[in-house]
């Protein structure tokens, strides 16, 4: 895609190779993952306009993904293609589960009497660590990752990543031409201890999506309450404030109106929960730039998130049937609550 072509919206986050075990016991091995991928689909459900990635992989990551993802008309020349091998394989498994179990995957195809995937021979999964405040980590998104041209976009989604990354990131788009930018934390940096570095993250953020389980994580000692949690996050600047609890949807609050919503999930016949928060963050990024209203928003977000834990791969929900989203979601408008 030509660099003068016209970029709205930008979406940064990480690219996978994927394993998984759907909740039916379907086994989908070495397919396109990661929180960009979820997040540019949940965009795309709403969005025909293209919109410009931003990632990093190694030499050997397979370019007929990145092909794909042409395919679907996004500008792909934010994904740095690194000089070196990276290991971006990552495993899931749903079956008899509500969460996903990333441990022992040998142990997993053969309780299920599936073969198991040479391409994940020597897999371990990735060990949960803090990041570091005073060094960057081995991958971290640099300036040179940003092509000029996406520098003309008016909106942003951040997905979770490291906290050099979102913060180098966020600085470079607000003092340019970008003014809705919404962040999802990475896991790294949601400890008590970058409590005083997330006050700088959220200040001027349109719109901060988070997990319970971060928000708990980071308001360790101080409180329970996430109205409270919600409502002291938006006292750094942030104008919105979403609360995301998988199966039980949405609590948003509004800075501005002091309002708190609620938002049921979807139902849906859950296979493949992968990247259901991601896909919100790219829905809610198409929702916000069509009304500007945050509860709307997050009804397009939960639309997007509740197409795509249908199916593997995850293209999947954008084959959905002509007009589905657009149904769920004026179903959904009459679930959503004030309290």
């Amino acid at each position: 895609m030509p660099p003068s072509s016209l970029i709205r919206n930008l979406i940064a986050g990480e690219l996978k190779q994927n394993f998984i075990i759907t909740s039916s016991g379907e086994a989908h091995a070495n397919i396109l993952g990661g929180s960009l991928t979820q997040a540019a689909v949940g965009l795309k459900i709403w969005e025909q306009d293209h919109g410009g990635l931003i990632s990093r992989v190694g030499e050997d990551f397979p370019r007929q993904w990145i092909k794909d993802l042409q395919d679907l008309n996004f500008d792909t020349q934010g994904i740095r293609i690194l000089p070196n091998a990276l290991d971006l394989r990552q495993f899931h498994n749903y079956y008899d589960s509500d969460a996903a179990q990333n441990e022992n995957p040998v142990a997993s195809y053969v309780e299920l009497g599936l073969p198991f995937p040479k391409a994940l021979l020597g897999y371990a999964p990735p060990l949960q660590e803090i990041d570091s405040r005073t060094r960057t980590g081995e991958d971290p998104i640099r300036i040179n990752d940003v092509p000029e041209h996406y520098l003309d976009a008016s909106a942003a989604h951040l997905c979770p990543l490291d906290f050099h990354s979102h913060q180098f990131l966020i600085s470079l788009f607000m003092q340019n031409k970008i003014n809705t930018l919404t962040l999802d934390p990475g896991e790294g940096y949601m400890h008590p201890i970058f409590w005083d570095d997330l006050s700088l993250l959220l200040n001027g953020i349109t719109a901060f999506q988070v997990s319970e389980e971060k928000l708990h994580a980071i308001f360790r000692g101080r409180t329970t309450d996430l109205w409270e949690m919600a409502e002291e996050l938006a006292r750094f600047g942030c104008e919105i404030i979403i609360i995301k609890r998988k199966a039980r949807g949405q609590m948003i609050y509004n800075h501005a109106s002091h309002e708190h919503w609620d938002i049921p999930a979807y139902p849906s016949d859950v296979k493949d929960p992968t990247g259901a928060g991601d896909a919100f963050g790219g829905g809610f990024l198409a929702g916000f730039r069509k009304t500007y209203d945050p509860v709307e928003a997050s009804l397009y977000g939960n639309i997007s998130a509740s197409l795509v834990i249908e199916g593997s791969p995850p293209f999947y929900a954008i084959d959905a049937m002509p007009g589905l989203a657009e149904a769920r979601l004026e179903s959904l408008r009459g679930m959503a609550r004030k309290v």
